[in-house]
């Protein structure tokens, strides 16, 4: 196989791949949290009609104090939201 062959094969599977990596985008997560002081990751923004929630980013997490008062709660399957500790399915 010539030079010219090879890098021409190369230059084609690097746009393919550059191609690629442009069309996919990124998941969308956050930590929704409520005035209760309920935290819990998410997919999607929820909204309930006369309840408030504060999105974050997903790595604010991280960066934050959790005690008595700030509870991190864990993933539930489903729909719903987090209420003074008690899951509420949607």
């Amino acid at each position: 196989m010539t030079f010219k062959k090879t890098f021409l094969m190369a230059s084609v599977a690097v746009l393919g791949l550059a191609g690629l990596a442009a069309t996919t985008t990124s998941a969308s997560a956050y930590v929704a949290c409520n005035r209760d002081g309920d935290c819990w990751h998410t997919d999607s923004r929820v909204r309930v009609p006369g309840v408030t929630f504060d999105f974050h980013p997903d790595d604010w997490y991280f960066h934050q104090h959790w005690d008595a008062n700030r509870h991190f709660r864990d993933y539930h399957e489903g729909r719903g939201y987090w209420r003074g500790g008690v899951w509420v399915t949607l």
